[in-house]
């Protein structure tokens, strides 16, 4: 088994037609963001996700969602009122047919 910094995510992470498949790239990559975007907290989780994995012997999946976390920090889901709607609509008593 690989250990330290070349241990290889489950998934790879695309970023700008850039493969992130070890915990190396995923490190290089935060590391050349632009200084304001690296401050930025949901990087700071980043890259210490990053950090306790090859440190502590986690997971890589730990750090894969950090990333990921801190990739889609922009990101609003688009709310779907309907989609709280049972698929059968609304019963129908006998009384009111």
């Amino acid at each position: 088994m690989i250990k330290g910094w070349g241990r290889p995510f489950e998934e790879p992470i695309v970023v700008e037609g850039r493969e992130l498949g070890t915990l190396m790239d995923a490190g290089e990559y935060i590391a050349a963001l632009p200084k304001k975007e690296h401050e930025a907290p949901k990087w700071q989780a980043a890259m210490e996700a990053l950090i306790l994995v090859p440190e502590g012997g986690g997971p890589t999946m730990f750090a894969r969602i950090g990333v990921m976390r801190a990739l889609n920090r922009h990101y609003i889901p688009e709310l779907n009122p309907k989609g709280k709607e049972p698929h059968w609509g609304r019963l129908k008593l006998k009384r009111d047919q």
